[in-house]
């Protein structure tokens, strides 16, 4: 895939319905993340290599926005806590538990 957005958004897809939480609003919703993140790599286009991390990051402010956490992370037992994309600024962005730091996953492959 060409388009970083558009491979972006095919990540963040796969680990919204990891979560089953691709809904046709949330799916709209992520769109509109990606709509505005497209600005940002017109203004900075070596930093099309970031902007899946960033995308994510966005995804999770918004549904925050919403009440809703996500990723929602699953190795502690009933402890809510998410799971947080790293690195904030860099390329091969990665899931990791906010609770002990341990990556859990590749962005796209939860």
């Amino acid at each position: 895939m060409t388009d970083p957005l558009l491979a972006a958004r095919a990540l963040i897809l796969h680990d919204l319905a990891a979560y089953g939480a691709d809904t046709a609003e949330v799916v709209s919703l992520l769109d509109d993340v990606i709509t505005e993140r497209r600005w940002w790599v017109a203004q900075w286009p070596e930093g099309a290599q970031y902007v899946a991390g960033l995308a994510a990051q966005d995804m999770q402010d918004a549904l925050l926005d919403r009440m809703v956490r996500w990723p929602v992370c699953q190795r502690h037992g009933g402890e809510a806590h998410e799971l947080r994309i790293e690195p904030e600024l860099g390329p091969d962005p990665h899931w990791v538990c906010e609770k002990d730091g341990a990556v859990v996953a590749r962005l796209g492959d939860l």
